[in-house]
């Protein structure tokens, strides 16, 4: 029973978990990943500066241990001088006293040797730490700029997605029935092509019917009745008759060059042997 109810469990998450994906908006989603991304690299910067730090500290305590090493050696030293010119001088009291406090420094030296030592092993571990967590948090921060850059990436294939997918939409409106009230392309062309046909059949008819041969004969009529109102016009004018005058400027010959001219004298008659004219 325990294990049944494990199994609807998991199915049950698995089912809402593909649920979710299918509706869950990518962008968002995508900016979820870059912020873990972005908190998980500010958290290991945090425990790098914690390392280096501690790094530090052992380097100064070391510092001051040998140091400290240094001044200990060095008044240990001094008070075996001390000591062995007091056993010189025959003065066996301060001889002690100088001679205890040289083995005071010494234990003291050899302490502040011992956690020299230790202090030395620990700062080059420490330095080793320092140097794979600047290590790690510049391996992190090149991926973090690696995610950064493919974000822009996605989010233009992703903006180009939603693109394509209105584009198919709107082809897909144009030869797909939308809907009862909504006609599709091809239904709107057919019917514009069914009323531009009927037009033009309806026209056809009109002008081989016998009313329009009437009109015809009626417009024919009233333009002859108008040229001869024209040509009397031209007549009581003076004019030439309107066919004549295009006849003439068409030849491009005027009426005074047809005429003989008044001033041209008559042919001289020929003389007769005694120079009298022939009768």
């Amino acid at each position: 029973m325990i294990n049944l109810l494990r199994r609807m469990g998991r199915y049950i998450t698995a089912a809402l978990t593909g649920k979710f994906n299918e509706v869950a908006d990518p962008k968002v989603q995508l900016e979820q990943a870059i912020q873990e991304a972005q908190d998980q690299h500010r958290r290991l910067t945090e425990q790098a500066a914690n390392v280096i730090a501690n790094q530090k500290q052992t380097e100064m305590r070391l510092n001051r241990a040998m140091e400290e090493l240094e001044k200990v050696n060095g008044n240990a030293r001094q008070a075996v001088l001390m000591a062995d010119e007091a056993t010189k001088q025959g003065n066996a009291t301060k001889a002690t006293e100088y001679t205890s406090a040289a083995e005071s420094f010494a234990n003291r030296l050899i302490q502040l040797e011992s956690e020299v030592e230790s202090l030395k092993t620990l700062s080059l571990q420490s330095a080793q730490a320092s140097d794979q967590a600047k290590a790690a948090v510049q391996q992190n921060s090149a991926a973090l700029q690696q995610k950064l850059a493919e974000r822009q990436k996605l989010l233009g294939q992703l903006d180009q997605a939603k693109m394509q997918e209105q584009m198919n939409t709107a082809m897909a409106s144009l030869s797909e029935t939308v809907g009862e009230d909504v006609p599709t392309l091809e239904e709107v062309r057919d019917k514009i092509e069914a009323r531009y046909a009927k037009a033009k059949g309806m026209s056809e008819l009109t002008g081989s019917s016998v009313e329009a041969r009437m009109l015809e004969v009626e417009q024919a009529a009233m333009n002859s009745q108008a040229q001869t109102r024209l040509a009397e016009i031209r007549a009581q004018l003076g004019l030439a008759p309107a066919e004549t005058a295009a006849g003439e400027v068409g030849a491009g010959t005027p009426a005074a060059e047809a005429a003989p001219s008044p001033a041209a004298e008559p042919a001289a008659e020929p003389a007769t042997e005694g120079g009298t004219p022939a009768t």
